[in-house]
């Protein structure tokens, strides 16, 4: 994993901008510590940091291929290029100078065109510059596990792996989205294709581009998941399938010239992953982190889980102390503020995974391609109200906002009221348009719709379980999951792969049934079967706990004046109404009503203002010491 950095000028003078790649690269140097690299000409300036994965000696970047025809710039991994390779030498005669994945992607270009980018298995943002043709190509893996940030202005167009990166290049981009900040005020994340930058957009998951001097991006989408529920005539052999696809996928994410280790949460994925993983490494290192506060911590149960499965484990507590002094850093390296509280405690165990591993393991992925999380159950349990007429719905609806708040059974009238249309927009859902009186910008044009429509568009052929899971892989996981786990561990140049994020595993749970997925009271049913010889049985059924964070107990005491302080400060009042958040935070603290994840939402945005709008709040950035190989 690294950062790259690329500009297609629109005038044919793109070497007078190449002295300004050196500051820009220097701002992403926690995503490649071991080396840098820029190579430009009249069209087109491509720069590199490096975090030596394969090919440790070789395969600098940008890389050149072909007597030079082509020049590379490529983070990410590719899981299946030792195949790829071989074939292209079989088959065309391909001819390779370095052991790496970088130079399989622009051999397969240079022989088989843009749909090289649907046989990469492995997470990649890269782009190819064609000095024959004049044309840029490049893309995102199927899921978005990798970054890629751009920005077309009269100059030509931009690329980088880190938006700050850019900004840096067009320091006048500074305004804000007021769109996107209204999404993320409801969602936590901005949604792709947008970021919070007026001007800077991301190349969505799943698609590839190609360009040329003086033209817009063409994008063409070359994934689109495609779930078909059908039950299986033979339960046990879906259930090896399933076991097969994940331990071949575990297996490919071994490769690497350095040491791998693996995330341990006391939950069934990265329990199952750890597993898989020491059969390739007998020596395996996990990782897991936690709270003192009882509730809030996996400590003891991932350690049961790495006796079980016989692997060191390494651990580390985070105390509130640590959360406040370390945010404003954290949200520097988000680039957008995602305002999910486990981007903390995954900063701090990157941190110690880094002291000891090049490379982790992690679960990501597994509750949307197999149905892990409790609200699929919810398209089951609310549809006998789908068969209720339309106007006495919304009058369920409107009974619903009578009921006091804490009373049982408003939520389940509120969103009964709703189709699943209406009420589903993915895992996290902090304020509702109502609640947004503090937002001075507020839209009430705008809503979660802008960014589900399509998604439900696409799958009205499926059952509400399985639509709500698609929904998830273009909204909560690559808005939220994916950024914050390429964000924290690339902030301690710590590569982190996904293995549930595969196509082959997707493949296997792609045809789940819906009562394969959620059915006995619990969700997952399939994965727990298929791990059943492979995951402690004290995981195997074990609820779904992930990185709890105890805010709403420490905004009450510990974080109440540090988060008043934060609004106190800010400079953003013209998007903000600061008095209402103060009123928030207090009414958090009086009680009863739990307010903690919207303050917490409130609080990143402004921290990131600060940063990068008002250039008033400096995190102390380190550099980075980390050696070569690990």
């Amino acid at each position: 994993m690294c950062g790259l950095l690329g500009f297609i000028s629109a005038h044919g003078d793109a070497g007078a901008l190449a002295p300004a790649f050196g500051p820009a690269l220097h701002d992403m140097r926690h995503r490649g510590p071991d080396d840098d690299g820029v190579w430009s000409d009249d069209d087109v300036v491509l720069g590199f940091r490096r975090l030596s994965i394969i090919d440790i000696e070789n395969s600098h970047q940008p890389l050149a291929y072909a007597d030079e025809r082509y020049h590379i710039v490529f983070n990410g991994e590719i899981y299946n290029y030792v195949e790829l390779r071989e074939r292209l030498t079989s088959e065309f005669g391909a001819r390779f100078h370095t052991d790496g994945d970088t130079e399989t992607i622009v051999a397969g270009y240079h022989h088989l065109g843009p749909s090289i980018i649907g046989e990469l298995r492995g997470m990649f943002a890269f782009v190819i510059w064609d000095s024959h043709e004049k044309v840029a190509f490049g893309g995102r893996d199927p899921f978005g596990i990798k970054p890629l940030f751009t920005l077309t202005d009269e100059r030509g167009t931009f690329f980088a792996s880190e938006k700050k990166s850019l900004m840096d290049l067009a320091p006048e981009r500074r305004a804000v989205d007021t769109r996107a900040l209204q999404h993320y005020l409801e969602l936590q994340y901005v949604p792709e294709p947008a970021t919070l930058t007026a001007g800077i957009e991301r190349v969505q998951s799943g698609t590839s581009f190609t360009l040329r001097p003086g033209a817009a991006p063409a994008y063409d989408r070359y994934f689109r998941p495609d779930f078909r529920p059908q039950r299986s005539s033979d339960p046990e052999a879906l259930y090896r399938r399933i076991a097969e696809a994940l331990e071949d996928s575990v297996a490919k994410h071994m490769r690497a010239d350095v040491t791998v280790g693996a995330f341990l949460s006391g939950g069934i994925d990265s329990t199952a992953i750890a597993a898989l993983a020491k059969r390739h490494n007998p020596d395996l290192l996990t990782f897991t982190t936690g709270f003192e506060r009882e509730g809030y911590s996996e400590i003891d149960v991932a350690a049961e889980s790495a006796r079980a499965i016989g692997v060191e484990h390494i651990t580390k507590v985070v105390t509130p102390q640590e959360m406040m002094d370390i945010l404003p850093l954290i949200v520097w390296y988000l680039d957008d503020p995602v305002a999910d509280p486990a981007l903390v405690p995954l900063y701090f165990i990157a941190r110690e995974a880094r002291k000891h591993v090049k490379v982790v393991l992690s679960g990501e992925g597994a509750d949307e391609l197999f149905g892990g999380y409790t609200i699929y159950h919810e398209a089951i349990s609310l549809a006998p109200f789908d068969k209720v007429p339309g106007p006495l719905r919304r009058g369920l609806g409107k009974a619903a906002t009578v009921i006091p708040e804490g009373v049982r059974g408003k939520d389940l009238l509120r969103r009964g009221s709703k189709t699943l249309e209406q009420r589903y927009y993915g895992n996290a859902r902090i304020f509702r348009p109502e609640e947004m009186g503090f937002l001075r910008s507020f839209d009430p044009a705008v809503g979660h719709a802008d960014v589900t429509a399509e998604h439900y568009a696409a799958t009205t052929h499926l059952d509400g379980s399985t639509r709500m899971q698609y929904i998830d892989l273009f909204t909560w996981l690559r808005g939220d999951i994916l950024v914050k786990a390429d964000k924290m561990t690339m902030a301690n140049s710590l590569e982190l792969r996904v293995p549930f994020l595969d196509t082959v595993v997707f493949e296997a749970a792609a045809g789940l049934a819906v009562d394969e997925k959620l059915t006995q009271g619990t969700t997952k049913f399939a994965l727990r079967r298929a791990m059943e010889l492979i995951v402690p049985a004290h995981v195997l059924n074990r609820p779904k706990l992930g990185f709890p964070v105890p805010i709403r107990h420490w905004l009450k005491d510990e974080m109440y004046d540090w988060a008043r302080s934060i609004v106190n400060e800010s400079q953003a009042d013209a998007l903000i109404d600061k008095d209402a958040v103060l009123r928030m935070i207090d009414a958090h603290r009086a009680g009863p009503h739990d307010h903690s994840r919207k303050i917490w939402t409130v609080l990143v945005f402004l921290l990131w203002h600060g940063i990068f709008v008002e250039d008033r709040i400096h995190p102390d950035v380190p550099e980075t010491v980390y050696p070569v190989q690990v």
